[in-house]
């Protein structure tokens, strides 16, 4: 492990016996409740420990930290492995010391090390992290629904059968990971939690979390042969107004395979007894839910940044996906962090697969002159399908030497399907 560069401090990785230190940290950073040790079996420790890395100072003390998972990141048409950067924080009175700079520093270099091209994140300031060379690559929306929402008709949603029960941890983890693998299949971004542990808080509902709710509910929908095509973990809260009750609908985490499952799931959801609301969990911008409204207005869609993706090692990263179209490009990359990816890098795709998309090899352009002129940030960005390399052209972030290979490079880049993780890890 690398000496931190401020004077007084060190990087180490936590052991078992300073994990509460961590979380310590954690808390404060992020103005949270001391950690119950009395959640463990619930909401276990889920980062790694020889990937949850502090800073302390000189004295021992435990300043700063951040952690990162082992995700497989699903690309446009493939996978890569990726550092899941996660539990970033600083004490408030160690603030402005280059402790963060130091921990992304460490990351990048770790990461590398393990063979993971790419790192993503979620950003609690979306301010902070595009200095080190992370770019917003993908968004989601909430709609918050009036009960009763009118949806379009889908052939089979009345043949699906559909039960509520409530959330049984141990019962319903491997329901909710194999529909939600199934719903997934072809989405840019649709990480699966790739831990026990992960997959046990995705399922957990400690009361803590409840904020005077019920008890999560577990909506699930069922094919003929009992097979489940959808789920959606859900809470409700007694509010009562003037008028009668006025319940509002929390939905956590809600997948579909199909049309038809999301039909039957959705129609459920909009018609419970007593509920006034119903807010959506974080859906992909072409969720299917979109397509199925009858008034798209009503529910005033509210989108926000999603994943935030940095390649640490660009010609693995760019082999690790398709391309939409074929393409010639030379890639002028600027990276202040990482210099083997600083440079003039050529992308050339191969012939067409069988689903019309395709491959590329990547190799240093040597002296060629850039045909594009970006940093690794806008890299990122685009990397997953999300972003138009014309539109961040035309905002300045992207410079071309000529419109054509602009134009080629933007539609190679781009994909059919949005990107999104509808879990925040």
């Amino acid at each position: 492990m690398s000496a931190a560069t401020t004077t007084g401090y060190r990087l180490f990785e936590i052991t078992a016996d300073r994990v509460e230190e961590y979380r310590a940290v954690d808390a404060m950073a992020f103005a949270e409740a001391a950690h119950d040790p009395a959640l463990d079996a619930e909401v276990p420790f889920a980062v790694p420990l020889d990937r949850a890395v502090a800073v302390e100072t000189d004295a021992g003390e435990v300043v700063a930290v951040h952690g990162s998972y082992a995700f497989t990141l699903p690309t446009p048409g493939g996978e890569v492995p990726c550092a899941g950067l996660t539990w970033v924080g600083v004490r408030p009175d160690h603030r402005r010391r280059g402790l963060l700079s130091t921990m992304i520093r460490a990351h990048l270099d770790r990461s590398l090390g393990r063979g993971e091209p790419v790192s993503a994140l979620f950003a609690a300031e979306p301010g902070i992290y595009g200095r080190y060379g992370y770019g917003s690559a993908s968004d989601h929306v909430r709609l918050t629904l009036p009960r009763g929402a009118a949806l379009r008709d889908v052939p089979g949603s009345s043949d699906l059968t559909v039960r509520f029960a409530t959330l049984d941890p141990a019962a319903h983890e491997g329901l909710v990971e194999d529909v939600y693998a199934a719903a997934g299949a072809g989405r840019p971004g649709w990480i699966r939690r790739g831990s026990d542990a992960l997959r046990r808080i995705a399922v957990a509902d400690p009361a803590a979390w409840r904020g005077g709710g019920e008890p999560a509910r577990l909506v699930t929908v069922h094919a003929a042969d009992g097979a489940a095509r959808a789920f959606a973990i859900l809470r409700r809260k007694q509010t009562w107004g003037d008028g009668g009750p006025e319940y509002p609908v929390q939905v956590r985490l809600a997948a579909s395979v199909d049309a038809a499952a999301a039909h039957r799931l959705w129609s459920m959801l909009l018609d419970l007894d007593l509920t006034t609301t119903v807010a959506s969990n974080m859906l992909p911008v072409d969720d299917l839910l979109l397509a199925l409204l009858v008034d798209t207005r009503r529910p005033v869609p509210k989108v926000s940044d999603n994943l935030w993706v940095r390649l640490l090692d660009v010609p693995a990263a760019l082999t690790g996906r398709r391309y939409a179209a074929p393409v010639d490009v030379v890639l002028g990359v600027r990276d202040a962090l990482l210099p083997g990816n600083d440079g003039a890098w050529r992308l050339v795709t191969g012939e067409a697969g069988a689903d019309g998309t395709y491959a590329a090899r990547v190799e240093p352009a040597g002296t060629a002159a850039p045909d594009l002129e970006l940093d690794v940030r806008e890299l990122g960005a685009a990397y997953l399908g999300g972003r138009s390399l014309t539109a961040l052209a035309t905002a300045g972030q992207v410079t071309a030497a000529r419109p054509d290979a602009l134009h080629r490079a933007a539609t190679a880049f781009g994909w059919p399907v949005a990107p999104v993780c509808p879990w925040v890890f």
